[in-house]
């Protein structure tokens, strides 16, 4: 068997062009720097023998993140990675993932429903810098909303130096409308979306820190991977769940 990466040595491969690794799906078209939500994100690190990828993490507790359960491999070989408060690279160690029950692997290829939700508790908090994201509490959505997605994915295709900062943009609900998921696009019709390095990053409410989905999929135009649609798990419907596990993590303390 061949040695896993070095979390450090898998950071450079994930940012070395040419060698991004999906299935994780920042931010193209009218994205911005989002600094006001860094504490809320982090970003999370899988890595194999000779592969890694990156996804985007919602901070829920100062030990644990909600990302999509595409992003996670074994705790040995899942990172949080963040800048510490003098800029240092901080590789978090990870003591438990627990994937939504419902998550079901190739679910796109087979047409099968699946919760692309994984909780993650760290194995020592997060600094203090970090905040804990509200979970959303039911209400219906309407097509045209409006949300606040972030993520620190690419902010163009197949350009790997692009990532690494945590960007926002505004996208909007569209039908189909779903009991479990959140499917939207760019109500300017820009091509902004979720890509490379978003998934399992936050979608929020437009004027507050509120989690509404967690993004999990993307979806271009002609030959693009990218822009025309972003998928998101919906929260409400997920919030028992969630709960549960976070109290359970709790009682363990």
């Amino acid at each position: 068997m061949q040695p896993s990466l070095s979390f450090r040595a898998a950071l450079a491969l994930i940012f070395a062009p040419l060698n991004l690794v999906q299935p994780a799906s920042a931010l193209v078209g009218a994205s911005q720097p989002a600094p006001e939500l860094a504490p809320y994100a982090v970003m999370v690190l899988k890595r194999s023998s000779q592969t890694a990828g990156f996804c985007s993490a919602s901070v829920l507790a100062q030990d644990a993140v909600l990302t999509a359960a595409h992003c996670v491999a074994s705790p040995a070989n899942t990172r949080i990675y963040f800048r510490g408060s003098h800029g240092e690279a901080i590789f978090a160690g990870i003591r438990d993932i627990i994937p939504h029950p419902g998550y079901r692997t190739g679910a796109a290829q087979t047409r099968q429903v699946s919760i692309d939700l994984a909780l993650i508790r760290l194995a020592e908090p997060l600094p203090a810098q970090f905040k804990a994201l509200s979970l959303a509490q039911g209400g219906k959505i309407e097509p045209g909303e409006g949300f606040r997605i972030a993520g620190f994915g690419v902010t163009q295709e197949n350009a790997a130096s692009t990532s690494g900062i945590l960007r926002s943009a505004r996208i909007a609900a569209r039908l189909p409308m779903s009991s479990i998921l959140l499917w939207a696009s760019d109500p300017q019709g820009r091509g902004t979306g979720a890509c490379t390095g978003d998934s399992g990053g936050p979608i929020l409410a437009l004027d507050e820190p509120v989690l509404v989905a967690v993004t999990d999929w993307a979806e271009g135009a002609g030959q693009q991977k990218c822009g025309a649609l972003t998928q998101g798990a919906l929260i409400t419907p997920q919030r028992e769940w969630i709960e549960r596990v976070l109290a359970d993590w709790t009682k363990e303390k």
